[in-house]
């Protein structure tokens, strides 16, 4: 079994302030703690709700417990505890007699989303087991996932009688049916069942779809994910976290060189400048070049953001490389927080006519030129009893509670500070005595980030600290002794005292980025925008910056981290980080750019 270079603190361990950590009030006060919103994902489980539309209904509730789950272990409220406990017992009473947890009949059933609902709710079990009080209860819910895990083998497989994985969906070639290899891994490593691994190697056999052999074609490293077999964006990322579980049991090298691999492609060929992928829809499609793009279709899906997020959170944690921090600051800062509905806006979706809908707390889609927020809901399904919920609106919470787990880490030799986020973590020392950090910092903003320890007693241990991919003019000082830092990480070994300081100097610019004609701005790690309410003009319209991008940083304006007026020939444009644009949903003149018309 491999072990992790960086781990998560214990649960309620930081406790920060600021744009984090109120996104994570905002989404717990609008959807994790409404019991009626789990009722209704529980319902669906008690009639074959997925039968008539071949739905994925089945997904939102495991979707979700995870993402609540993780939103847990970083702000760990009796509150959000007892909302959980009460879903989980709801959902162990919906299970069949037969052992299924399921949304299809058994006529419909190994069909369109069956298999992937079902992996949700193993997913969503087993992280509630992690943060579970309860022995009986985990007994209970380990029992009855198991029961439901061996429905699956015993019908799906090579073997006589058995349907192969890979006729199990008439979507996507079957992948979406192989993530289910994620979660299998997990019940292997907490129950030791041999069952459980020989059907994870199957599916890693199978490569993942029906079109051909993903892992195969990542090892290669020939083509890129846009250009392989499907080119579904978080269904692929989604199999290929299993691949990495997969890697973390049996310690073949080449599954972690896969998934290495098919990362490193994404990144290179479909990371838009805010951190997301898919400007078709939701497809990998080689969204590096088209992201400068007028597109009158959703792009940039939350579920994509997310399970990048997730992706990129998972090889952190294994291999400790901080490159892959960098590129969850991205997405949270840009496109995940931009998701969030701030303003509690209705929404739209093309289905039943384009119709107006009730609020839910994340948008689906994000644009990136001239184009609205809010413009449809992804993954809309209706509930029988009235109605509806979709699939990026589950899922955001995983993201909103990945980005503060992943901000401050443990290792063997001592503390990872990865996100300069402001607040206090009481936490333990390598030896085991109490160690309390406070930090102070107007990060993403501000340049300044100050580090207090607070010891029992004094003790030699390493701190880390993540210098950004995107500064390199920073400054760390330790004991008075100053010294340059560049990107990637500043390892700080030394006995510490109670009341020593780490500080440091993060210097930001405005940096401009040219593609396709078109420029957009950046601060530090924020991705800047026009909004055409905020302007009162259209966001596509040509202007001149000065030659040098001279500008200044004004007062922000309610809602917004940063506020920014950059100097031109004629009248000045105003920009504002891209998080806090378009939040009118139902405006028609709500319109967005990131990518501008600089000339």
């Amino acid at each position: 079994m491999i072990t992790n270079k960086h781990n998560y603190l214990c649960p309620g361990e930081a406790e920060y302030s600021g744009v984090p950590h109120n996104y994570v009030l905002i989404t717990e006060k609008h959807q994790l703690l409404d019991k009626r919103t789990w009722d209704k994902f529980v319902e669906v489980f008690t009639e074959d709700s997925d039968d008539s539309d071949v739905g994925w209904r089945c997904e939102f509730w495991g979707k979700m417990m995870r993402g609540a789950c993780l939103t847990y272990r970083y702000h760990a409220t009796d509150e959000l505890y007892s909302v959980l406990d009460y879903a989980v017992r709801k959902l162990l009473k919906a299970q069949r007699e037969d052992g299924r947890f399921s949304t299809y009949s058994e006529k419909m059933q190994f069909n369109g989303w069956d298999l992937w609902g079902r992996k949700y709710v193993l997913t969503g079990m087993m992280h509630f087991i992690d943060i579970c009080k309860d022995e009986d209860l985990k007994s209970q819910i380990l029992e009855a996932i198991c029961r439901h895990a061996d429905y699956i083998v015993k019908r799906i497989g090579e073997g006589s009688g058995q349907k192969s994985i890979l006729t199990t969906s008439h979507y996507w070639l079957c992948l979406n049916s192989c993530t289910i290899l994620e979660p299998f891994v997990d019940l292997y490593k907490r129950t030791g069942n041999s069952s459980y691994l020989e059907f994870a190697k199957y599916i890693i056999g199978l490569g993942g779809c029906a079109g051909g052999n993903l892992i195969d074609l990542a090892i290669l490293d020939e083509i890129s994910p846009y250009e392989y077999p499907v080119n579904k964006a978080y269904e692929m990322m989604s199999f290929f976290e299993g691949v990495l579980a997969y890697y973390e049991v049996t310690g073949e090298e080449k599954y972690l060189d896969a998934v290495v691999k098919f990362v490193e492609r994404v990144n290179e060929t479909d990371v838009t400048i805010i951190g997301c992928s898919g400007c078709t829809h939701e497809l990998f499609d080689n969204s590096v070049v088209k992201q400068t793009e007028y597109s009158d279709v959703q792009m940039q899906e939350t579920c994509v953001t997310v399970t990048w997020m997730r992706v990129l959170a998972r090889l952190h944690l294994l291999t400790g490389r901080v490159e892959y921090i960098d590129r969850i600051e991205k997405s949270a800062f840009n496109a995940l927080y931009g998701s969030i509905n701030t303003k509690n806006e209705k929404g739209f979706t093309h289905i039943d006519g384009g119709i107006i809908l009730d609020p839910v707390i994340f948008d689906s889609y994000s644009p990136l030129y001239n184009n609205r927020r809010g413009i449809t809901t992804g993954g809309y399904m209706k509930f029988r009893t009235g109605g509806f919920y979709g699939c990026c609106a589950c899922i955001g919470s995983a993201g909103t509670g990945i980005f503060p787990l992943i901000s401050t880490l443990r290792s063997e030799k001592g503390i990872v500070i990865n996100e300069a986020l402001e607040g206090i973590v009481k936490t333990k020392t390598p030896l085991g005595y109490n160690l309390t950090l406070n930090a102070v910092t107007d990060y993403p903003v501000g340049e300044k980030y100050t580090l207090a320890l607070f010891l029992d007693k004094d003790e030699s241990f390493e701190i880390k600290v993540r210098i950004p991919e995107w500064c390199d003019e920073a400054v760390v000082t330790v004991g008075g002794e100053i010294k340059k830092a560049y990107p990637g990480y500043v390892t700080i070994t030394r006995t510490w005292s109670d009341g020593d300081t780490v500080e440091l100097e993060l210097p930001h610019h405005l940096k401009s980025h040219h593609l396709n004609g078109k420029t957009a701005y950046t601060y530090g790690p924020i991705v800047l925008a026009r909004d055409e309410m905020k302007e009162g003009k259209k966001v596509d319209s040509d202007f001149i910056p000065t030659e040098h991008n001279a500008y200044n940083v004004i007062d922000a304006a309610d809602g917004e981290m940063l506020r920014i007026m950059l100097e031109c020939e004629g009248e000045d444009v105003l920009l504002t980080d891209y998080a806090s644009c378009g939040k009118y949903w139902t405006n028609k003149n709500a319109k967005v750019s990131v990518w501008l018309n600089a000339k």
